[in-house]
């Protein structure tokens, strides 16, 4: 699939602003901001790129407004950087190049660190992350482990961690001798999961807060959890803004903001110190 097709299939085409407040707040404050213009795209805002289908990190809730951890601590950290928080949602395949080409200023979904991805973007890991692998509430596969999976139909989204980890574990049961499972991509989890309890799939593998949400909603299982934790990051092009970034996320450490926030959602804070993410 093109980039440009992956651009006209965006799940809500264009820039929603959210939060204009802030702004009215920051200029009633005197507040200025903490990064220099030529660092962002847009004067005196924030653009940030999501694709809202991971709940809770990420959604659109009923009434089409984004939602989640991730869309709450974006708007934080344009809160203190004395910024307007927009987003773009896009999927998910769009990210880097349209960070690399000036569409946004911060990829904001939970990216995972990789040393080719530190190579060509400013990578702030915030958060770690593993997968965890899903059934049907009554598991009638008795999925403990991968290798249950053996010659089994699993679903996951496209183009993320989670399929690059995916085709790891069947590369992984191959060398062993297994018989491995066969993957199917879909274009969100939503969908995938909807294919798990239509029977068109054994299982779906997914990040373990997005697998704890469908399991809180009905009708599915996480049944191994904690696979792969690997850190994920929000990632920006410009040197200046990272680090901005980055001093906002250890003030929200040191001032208790950032663990509360996590709390909220269930998840477990970034132990580290936060800082970018170097190329080995």
């Amino acid at each position: 699939m093109s980039i440009r097709s992956i651009f006209r299939r965006a799940l809500i085409p264009g820039t929603v602003a959210l939060a204009a407040s802030f702004a009215a707040s920051a200029a009633n404050a005197g507040c200025s901001a903490a990064v220099p213009a030529s660092a962002l795209i847009k004067q005196g805002t924030l653009i940030m790129s999501t694709n809202p289908t991971l709940p809770p990190l990420q959604y659109v809730d009923g009434s089409g407004q984004l939602k989640g951890m991730r869309i709450e601590l974006g708007e934080e950290i344009a809160k203190r950087l004395c910024l307007t928080p927009e987003y773009v949602k896009i999927d998910f395949d769009a990210m880097v190049p349209g960070l690399q080409g000036g569409r946004w200023d911060v990829i904001n979904t939970g990216i995972f660190v990789t040393d080719a991805r530190t190579k060509i973007m400013q990578m702030i890991p915030y958060e770690n992350q593993a997968i965890s692998l899903s059934t049907p509430m009554a598991n009638p596969l008795k999925v403990a482990k991968t290798d249950d999976l053996a010659g089994r139909t699993v679903g996951v989204e496209l183009g993320g961690f989670e399929e690059a980890q995916a085709r790891a574990m069947i590369k992984d049961m191959e060398a062993r001798g297994l018989k491995p499972f066969t993957l199917r991509t879909f274009d969100t989890f939503s969908i995938a999961y909807q294919a798990l309890a239509s029977g068109q799939l054994d299982a779906v593998v997914s990040i373990d807060a997005v697998a704890g949400e469908y399991q809180k909603r009905g009708g599915f299982a996480r049944v191994v959890s904690g696979l792969h934790p690997t850190p994920v990051a929000l990632a920006a092009k410009s040197p200046e803004l990272a680090g901005a970034i980055a001093k906002v996320l250890d003030e929200m450490q040191a001032d208790g903001s950032y663990q509360k926030l996590f709390a909220k959602y269930g998840m477990k804070p970034f132990d580290g110190t936060i800082a970018i993410a170097q190329p080995k």
